[in-house]
């Protein structure tokens, strides 16, 4: 991590400043930079090789690389406000250009915490959807066998150009939060809320809800989703489920999910989830498991998985039953 210290900087750049004769607006911008933090830059890569067989298709392995550099900055103010902003620089997103993530928080002990996001926001549902095995269907999400393209889950959408609140502290335990999107074109605003209790030693419990309005009755609902996790000793046992439901039956999605983790040390951990994904109209679900094993030590995560999904385009095709393995290594600095 680098750290870039404004304050360090702050008599040189007066100096200049006065020497080159800025104009009053320029001089009032260096004033409010006396309120001004710390810029730090962090960032993480990842390299990896795996591969997909099925019975009438075998992929064949290959290299995957991921790279992301974020830049957070902020500080107090001088009426007791905290306010930071954060920018995502991530290569591996499409949508627009590398631009992952940028949003601006503001907080205090009295109000709680306000994100604004322009891109890659939460909804309260959102924040907390991914499955208790950790979305082991995404590794199928795709053309991964000839003929076959796996199912991805259904949410109610990123959250971009949209708020998420996190309320003060009112119970030791206990945190609440709620999720709003403005009105679209044609479409009504889209608010949702979230609880988490946290009050008894071991037990994680989360509860979540969020509209999804297009304008659209067809493709108009709402995302529920709730999460269990109880830690005792070296044992971790979580559970998932996350309902989405919109006004045509056959986009309608349930997803739940189970994990069982056991930590050996500080730094190896090995895993077994599952992934069940019922499809509206459809009689046949899409079932997926997967062992882990990471390990992690100064900054570095080694991490591999042997992976298998059964009717991932909720068919009994013999092209739909897909295998895949992964070994990878995962760098944060």
């Amino acid at each position: 991590m680098f750290i870039i210290n404004n304050n360090k900087n702050k008599g040189v750049i007066n100096m200049n400043m006065k020497k080159i004769g800025l104009t009053a607006l320029a001089a009032s911008l260096v004033s409010v930079s006396a309120n001004a933090g710390e810029l730090t830059v962090s960032g993480a890569a990842s390299i990896g090789i795996g591969g997909y067989s099925a019975e009438t298709h075998n992929r064949g392995a290959t290299f995957s690389m991921g790279n992301q550099i974020t830049f957070s900055g902020g500080g107090e103010l001088d009426n007791g406000l905290n306010v930071s902003m954060s920018f995502v620089l991530d290569q591996g997103d499409a949508d627009p250009g590398p631009f992952d993530g940028h949003s601006i928080t503001i907080s205090s002990e009295g109000m709680g915490t306000l994100k604004f996001s322009g891109e890659g926001g939460d909804s309260a549902a959102t924040a907390m959807d991914t499955t208790a095995a950790g979305d082991i269907w995404d590794a199928f999400d795709g053309a991964v066998a000839t003929g076959v393209t796996g199912v991805a889950v259904s949410d109610t959408g990123t959250g971009d150009n949209s708020a998420f609140y996190t309320l003060p502290t009112i119970m030791d335990g206990v945190e609440l939060t709620a999720s709003y999107k403005p009105q679209g074109t044609g479409a009504a605003s889209e608010t949702g809320y979230g609880i988490t209790y946290t009050g008894i030693e071991g037990l994680t419990a989360s509860y979540g809800s969020t509209d999804k309005d297009t304008g659209a009755t067809g493709t108009s609902g709402d995302q529920t989703v709730w999460k269990l996790s109880y830690a005792y000793g070296p044992i971790t046992a979580s559970a998932s489920n996350n309902d989405y439901d919109v006004g045509t039956t056959s986009s309608d999605q349930e997803t739940s999910s189970y994990k069982i983790s056991y930590t050996v040390s500080d730094e190896l951990s090995v895993s077994y989830g599952t992934e069940e994904i019922e499809k509206g109209g459809s009689t046949i679900d899409a079932e997926y498991t997967a062992i882990t094993a990471s390990y992690t030590a100064g900054g570095m995560t080694l991490s591999a998985s042997v992976e298998e999904a059964e009717n991932v385009d909720h068919s009994n095709s013999s092209k739909a039953d897909v295998d895949y393995w992964f070994l990878g290594a995962a760098f944060a600095f």
